[in-house]
């Protein structure tokens, strides 16, 4: 153990050497807390807040090597079938993350962008009035974008953009014939201006996307990395490591 952490330096210095072609836009599955924490002995409670400890660490690495997109799958449509107590107390660490982003120093200084994916009607309204807050917050910061995907299902994105290319259709704002696959991109994610997904990481040994952004990653044919660690557990290697299959993909093309 202690061998590895003194060649651990070592061995991320070596794979950004790598990693020649950095991907604009990165979105994680961020699987295995709740494995993390029977393995540990713990409740799911805690192991989902390790999980949000991670994620703000991975967002350090990912400013620093210049990504400039993440969309995290938090939460899907199908995890309101989880046990209530579990369900809340996802809701209430949502919350608190959220309300961090307005007096967090780094995501001012880094002027960090930071918007929800999703069906936010299906959310308590407390938690909806803290992510539109934060949302208001950070709307104007072009340094990097974090995107929170909860209550986010694939399928129902493309079903409620559907909807609203229907309601400009029918309150003659849109024609038909300007429907088009830029413009279905404009209505996906109400208009948030998320780019195509270069990369998606899949952790906790799951080797599945989920449905999680169908239309800006298989349409697009993004590079996918799925790796063993839960998410916990994730590691800048682990980060590096995804990075480096993207820049193989991009070598091979080119």
């Amino acid at each position: 153990m202690i061998r590895e952490r003194l060649l651990e330096p070592a061995y991320e210095r070596f794979l950004k050497v790598q990693c020649r072609h950095i991907p604009r836009h990165i979105a994680i599955i961020q699987d295995g807390n709740r494995r993390y924490a029977k393995a540990l002995g713990i409740d799911k409670a805690s192991g989902h807040r390790a999980g949000a400890d991670k994620t703000e660490e991975m967002l350090d690495w990912a400013h620093d090597l210049g990504i400039r997109h993440i969309t995290l799958y938090s939460f899907s449509t199908e995890n309101f079938r989880r046990d209530k107590q579990e369900v809340d107390n996802l809701f209430q660490l949502f919350k608190e993350r959220f309300l961090s982003v307005i007096s967090d120093e780094r995501v001012h200084r880094y002027r960090i962008r930071v918007q929800m994916v999703g069906d936010i009607s299906l959310l308590p309204e407390d938690l909806q009035k803290t992510i539109r807050d934060a949302e208001e917050a950070t709307k104007d910061y072009d340094g990097f974008t974090l995107n929170v995907a909860i209550a986010y299902g694939g399928r129902n994105e493309i079903v409620l953009a559907t909807r609203d290319i229907l309601a400009s259709v029918k309150d003659g704002s849109l024609s038909p014939s300007e429907i088009d696959v830029p413009m279905v991109e404009r209505y996906l994610h109400d208009r948030k201006g998320i780019p195509p997904v270069d990369l998606i990481i899949r952790t906790g040994n799951e080797c599945r996307t989920s449905n999680f952004l169908p239309w800006l990653a298989n349409g697009h044919e993004s590079c996918v990395y799925f790796c063993a660690p839960y998410w916990p557990l994730f590691r800048k290697i682990d980060l590096l490591r995804a990075i480096r299959v993207y820049d193989q993909r991009i070598q091979s093309r080119s």
